[in-house]
């Protein structure tokens, strides 16, 4: 009898130790909280960013020397925009066509076209003349329990975490929600945040939008890590336990 009963309680344990709670899996559960005011945190660029710098201006001409490519090849495709583009130095410069030496690190791209702009305004090379700056080697990489772990490139100026987390492929039912790991490398000196993606008050964080080169990790949960050891399921676990049972009662009769 008390045999029975062990396994009834030993039974139910399992079970419960085996499901996940709501409050483990949904998204944003204070989703009325969400802040109505959206800030957008533009990327600074950094180190070994690779700029494509377009100058432009009415006499197309005039501005061709302050442009790398000066119209040859496809400069269309991203592989070939970060051929011709500009990498940002240790020391935080880019070489520029007739202007040398530019500092271009910390600034957000729109900085660095005002920047460019004023110089070549400034300095009597062109008049009036249209500065377009992109960051052509954006990217990040999403480790752990997703669908698609690997490094993404993207094309945005920002994105933001939960879109990262989408070209991913979402988390599994395994993937902790409550604690997205985010290590982010900025001027050489490297961060690590936690987020909790079952709640909404990292959305005005620095956070809420992915700069590149971070790397987003998920880890899983109790059940998953369990699994990967030596009995490897629920399954094989009642299998087991069935075994042993027969096994006392073959030997009792």
């Amino acid at each position: 009898m008390k045999f029975q009963s062990f396994l009834k309680i030993f039974f139910c344990v399992l079970l419960v130790s085996s499901c996940a709670t709501r409050k483990e899996i949904l998204y944003f559960q204070d989703y009325e909280n969400i802040p109505k005011d959206v800030i957008i945190n533009s990327p600074k660029i950094q180190i070994n960013d690779i700029l494509s710098i377009t100058v432009k201006s009415l006499v197309a001409e005039a501005a061709e020397p302050y442009n790398r490519n000066n119209g040859a090849g496809s400069g269309n495709n991203t592989d070939m925009m970060k051929l011709q583009g500009y990498l940002v130095s240790p020391s935080g410069e880019i070489t520029f066509p007739i202007l040398g030496k530019l500092q271009v690190i910390n600034k957000t791209t729109k900085e660095l076209e005002d920047y460019i702009r004023n110089i070549l305004i400034d300095g009597g090379h062109l008049k009036d003349p249209t500065v377009i700056v992109r960051i052509v080697n954006a990217k990040f990489t999403v480790l752990g329990e997703v669908s698609s772990p690997g490094t993404y490139d993207y094309d945005e100026e920002t994105i933001t975490l939960p879109q990262a987390l989408g070209l991913a492929g979402d988390l599994s039912i395994n993937g902790v929600r409550e604690d997205i790991m985010i290590i982010r490398e900025v001027n050489q000196v490297r961060t690590v945040a936690h987020i909790d993606m079952t709640k909404t008050d990292w959305f005005t964080s620095p956070y809420y939008t992915i700069k590149q080169n971070d790397i987003i990790v998920v880890n899983q949960n109790g059940p998953a890590v369990k699994k990967a050891g030596y009995i490897s399921n629920v399954g094989g676990l009642l299998g087991m336990v069935s075994f042993i049972i027969t096994l006392v009662v073959l030997l009792k009769s």
